[in-house]
């Protein structure tokens, strides 16, 4: 699975709610949706991903290192 998609997931999973950075990445771990001994840089993968993703309209940044779905109807997620 590829970052965005994981933090993308977890997201939906997690919804309504915003998660710091960190929260996605530790929910995308423990469930196994990224693998640290497959895939390489975890969190700049992930910080990356979702920096696209903000520009893209699939995740807003609610404040600082914070991500949450848009409402529906007003992005790609």
């Amino acid at each position: 699975m590829d970052f965005l998609e994981a933090a993308l997931i977890v997201l939906r999973e997690e919804s309504p709610a915003a998660l710091h950075w960190t929260v996605i990445q530790d929910l995308a771990l423990k469930r196994g949706y990224l693998d640290p001994f497959a895939q390489r840089d975890i969190r700049r993968n992930l910080l990356a991903a979702l920096a696209t993703a903000t520009r893209d309209g699939r995740v807003t940044k609610t404040s600082k290192g914070v991500y949450a779905l848009p409402p529906p109807g007003t992005g790609l997620a």
